[in-house]
């Protein structure tokens, strides 16, 4: 489930000892992400918000919440792997209440990103919340 998947991201994190290890390892995280076929990547599926470019593509099954993403910026694609352990498997009406800023907070994302990916994260934390809210109807 998605909480044990962030969860297990959380600990990992608590055991690197620099910030320079903690953000290789999102960008291992993103090269883990399965592809998005090329096909998804329209302005429909389009994050607005973000420097790099990103794709969300919602996929909601058996009332559960889960997305592909990508992104042309490495990190950014880790970003979207952090972001994929955090809400992937939620049943769908808990995915607009989750405190993904604190759940951030807990990785010291908040601290160790420049402005402009931290407003991107949270357009995309936005637009989840948002396809989650409009399919609970």
């Amino acid at each position: 489930m998605a909480q044990a998947e962030f969860d297990e991201i959380a600990e990992t994190f608590e055991f690197l000892d620099d910030w320079e290890d903690r953000y290789r390892h999102v960008i291992e995280l993103g090269r883990d992400l399965p592809p998005m076929p090329e096909a998804l990547k329209v302005p429909a599926n389009k994050v607005n918000g973000c420097a790099s470019q990103v794709w969300l593509f919602p996929q909601i099954e058996d009332g559960r919440f889960d997305f592909l993403g990508a992104s042309d910026a490495m990190i950014v694609s880790g970003l979207i792997a952090v972001l994929h352990a955090l809400y992937a498997g939620r049943p769908l009406a808990e995915v607009p209440g989750v405190d993904a800023a604190g759940a951030l907070k807990r990785l010291g994302l908040d601290e160790h990103l420049s402005s402009q990916r931290s407003n991107g994260l949270r357009a995309m934390v936005e637009r989840i919340k948002l396809v989650a809210t409009e399919a609970l109807g």
